[in-house]
């Protein structure tokens, strides 16, 4: 948030942030961020989703910015436009949620005011969590997870409506979106082991998503092996691995107008 700051200002003062979109919302985690970081700015979450969206709502009358924070139930493809302008419209791993990816950006650079910020959250480096050996199964579980993973999210993206091959240079598909790629930075999470509870428990969480998502893509040895770290009363399980560690990146893109539309 800091970084992102830092990038709107304007001849070494702050630029006026009165309204910033987050795109692909979620539970409203980020959104609050953004709330904070910039205190005169109303803060559109905005989602497809009906329940998450009300967990925004929720978050935003428990941390006092009910007024501040507002939620727009949007499915993007169609309904940019619904969205409004902004002077900052940030999205975690929202664009590759639509079809056509280059389209979504240009879509995002029309809600985009004269001096504003387009911040995009995608690519970094996958989650690793594990040892190659781990003690039970082959070596290289985490590999062939996200192998699997990667397929599947292949597949994702060939079904989504009007999809488009792109090569996912981000800056590249930044600039060709009308914008002049301003930075792009990666943020690292970095926990050794032994981890917390809540770590664990995220973790047990994000495997039960791998099982449920990948599961019937893995050989039977690697889903035993998976069903055994899903296990809560083994000290195997991730919940009990003295082994467990959590090492992840997120790569953020960021571009701006070009300086004549200002």
């Amino acid at each position: 948030m800091d970084w992102l700051r830092g990038l709107l200002r304007i001849g070494g003062g702050p630029a006026p942030v009165h309204r910033v979109v987050d795109i692909s919302s979620g539970p409203g985690v980020v959104t609050y961020l953004l709330a904070r970081t910039f205190p005169d700015a109303e803060v559109v979450a905005a989602d497809r989703s009906p329940g998450i969206l009300e967990q925004v709502r929720s978050r935003a009358a428990a941390q006092g910015m009910a007024d501040r924070i507002v939620i727009q139930l949007t499915y993007f493809r169609r309904e940019f436009h619904a969205l409004g302008s902004a002077d900052l419209i940030w999205s975690r791993n929202g664009v590759h949620q639509m079809g056509d990816q280059q389209a979504a950006l240009r879509s995002m650079v029309a809600c985009l005011r004269p001096g504003g910020l387009l911040a995009i959250c995608e690519s970094g480096l996958p989650p690793r969590f594990l040892p190659r050996d781990i003690g039970m199964g082959r070596p290289g579980l985490q590999t062939r997870l996200d192998a699997a993973a990667e397929d599947a999210f292949g597949e994702m993206r060939g079904q989504l409506p009007g999809s488009a091959a792109t090569v996912e240079d981000w800056p590249a598909m930044l600039a060709d979106a009308g914008l002049i790629p301003s930075g792009t930075r990666s943020f690292f999470t970095d926990l050794p082991s032994p981890l917390g509870i809540s770590a664990r428990e995220y973790l047990h969480m994000h495997l039960t998503r791998l099982r449920d998502q990948i599961g019937d893509r893995l050989d039977l040895e690697d889903r035993a092996t998976l069903e055994q770290l899903l296990d809560s009363d083994t000290s195997a399980g991730i919940l009990g691995r003295p082994d467990a560690f959590y090492l992840t990146a997120a790569t953020v893109h960021t571009a701006r107008p070009c300086r004549s539309s200002v």
